[in-house]
């Protein structure tokens, strides 16, 4: 997948325009004990095969968290901005998780530029992005995601 270059000031003639699919990224059991390790969040459903396989969803899941976390990824892979000197999360104003992740699925990104505003002596882009499964129907993540650019001196 390509990513759609722009600058900063051509963010704006992003708004609105769903951008390419991310590529698919697989959320394995093994990319999910590594997350559960790093955050200390290590409950049954998502770490113990055995006692999920018996459990609401039949396998275990990815935590909501790190379907999130994968957004950044997204990001990444639907827009450049050539003429920044930086790129900074700055913040979240929805998540929903819409349906669980199971293990051994791949999920994707769709980005749509919602807003992109001068702010502050950079650019604010308020991304929406639905996170799509091969395994479920419909999105199971979406979110509004907030960056802030600032171009380089010319």
């Amino acid at each position: 997948m390509s990513a759609v270059a722009t600058s900063c000031a051509g963010l704006a003639d992003l708004v609105g325009v769903p951008l390419p699919h991310s590529d698919w990224i697989e959320v394995d059991q093994a990319r999910i004990d590594e997350f559960a390790h790093a955050t200390l969040d290590d409950q049954w459903i998502h770490v113990d095969a055995e006692r999920a396989a018996t459990g609401p969803f039949g396998t275990t899941i990815a935590h909501g968290y790190l379907t999130l976390s994968l957004v950044s990824r997204f990001l990444f892979e639907a827009f450049t901005v050539d003429d920044a000197e930086s790129a900074v999360n700055y913040g979240l104003d929805r998540v929903r998780f819409i349906a669980p992740v199971p293990s051994g699925s791949r999920i994707r990104g769709q980005v749509t530029v919602a807003e992109a505003d001068v702010r502050g002596g950079g650019y604010q882009v308020k991304s929406s992005v639905v996170v799509e499964c091969d395994r479920v129907e419909g999105p199971v993540a979406v979110a509004e995601v907030l960056t802030r650019f600032v171009a380089r001196a010319s």
